[in-house]
């Protein structure tokens, strides 16, 4: 098992992270009022690093953000954290490996990050946890358990994986053990829990629609259900606190409401803002929202 894992991580290497693009994070208020949506108050977050890698940012707390940052003289990403209350920014780590998909760990002080390690000729991607405060190295969340591409804490002791593989694959997980339990074959990066406690995924097709299907983890032997059609080919989406969806197409936010209004319906148009291809969200449920640019 382990043997297949370190294969996964190899095809990742070469597949994920090869060449990082040009990103760009920008920064808004927005308030929601029945069906209204209104974003204000634009930063641009990245302006330090304007033609550099920027991404994955998530909120710890209204005041502050962490998220993947390569600048020009960095062989590797590290995780910087930043202080949009005092506009301040800080690398929280320097190594020689890089760093992606930062998230905080709950409620404690801690965030982990997806470490791609150089062992020998391969390269392995580990879900490592790290101090907020730098006040220790980190240490990996699973001993064994590699070929983790993202992630997503579902509690302090339980995470969502999305293993690499021939096909890619979303499994729980603990870090009490390396023995994942399989959900779904051939998934997209991003997957994140209901108010209700189910998570959502995408599942991919090679022909065809993908579908944000939902799976209730507290019943594990009920199949996924349908949620709803993705945009077209889009697979990164968030979730309000009232269930309802965003996504992101071209310069563009889109809404959807499975109850009220169960279709993709445009909230927001920023190309204004130079904005051109939305891929990733970020919320902190208090009326922020990240979003990352092509």
């Amino acid at each position: 098992m382990r043997h297949f894992y370190l294969i996964a991580a190899v095809f990742a290497a070469t597949t994920l992270f090869a060449q990082l693009p040009n990103t760009k994070v920008y920064l808004f208020d927005y308030s929601k009022r029945d069906s209204t949506f209104t974003f204000d108050n634009p930063r641009y977050l990245s302006a330090f690093n304007n033609t550099g890698y920027n991404n994955q940012p998530q909120f710890v707390d209204r005041n502050t953000l962490i998220m993947a940052v390569q600048l020009p003289d960095m062989p590797q990403p590290d995780i910087f954290s930043f202080d949009l209350r005092n506009q301040t920014r800080t690398r929280v780590t320097r190594t020689i490996s890089g760093e992606f998909s930062p998230k905080p760990i709950g409620a404690t002080e801690r965030f982990s990050a997806v470490r791609q390690e150089f062992v020998n000729q391969d390269t392995i991607l580990r879900l490592w946890e790290f101090p907020l405060d730098r006040s220790d190295n980190g240490r990996p969340v699973f001993k064994y358990l590699t070929g983790i591409g993202y992630y997503e804490w579902l509690n302090q002791r339980q995470v969502a994986l999305f293993l690499l593989g021939q096909p890619n694959q979303l499994a729980l997980a603990s870090p009490d053990s390396d023995q994942p339990i399989g959900i779904a074959r051939d998934v997209g990066r991003s997957f994140s829990r209901l108010p209700n406690g189910n998570l959502l995924f995408v599942q991919k097709a090679p022909s065809g629609p993908w579908y944000i299907m939902q799976k209730n983890l507290y019943r594990m032997s009920d199949q996924p259900t349908v949620f709803a059609e993705t945009l077209p080919q889009k697979e990164d989406f968030v979730i309000l606190s009232d269930g309802s969806l965003l996504m992101g197409q071209g310069s563009k936010i889109f809404h959807y409401d499975r109850i009220r209004n169960p279709r993709w319906r445009e909230i927001v148009d920023l190309r204004f803002y130079n904005i051109k291809n939305i891929t990733r969200l970020a919320i902190d449920g208090n009326g922020q929202i990240a979003v990352v640019s092509e």
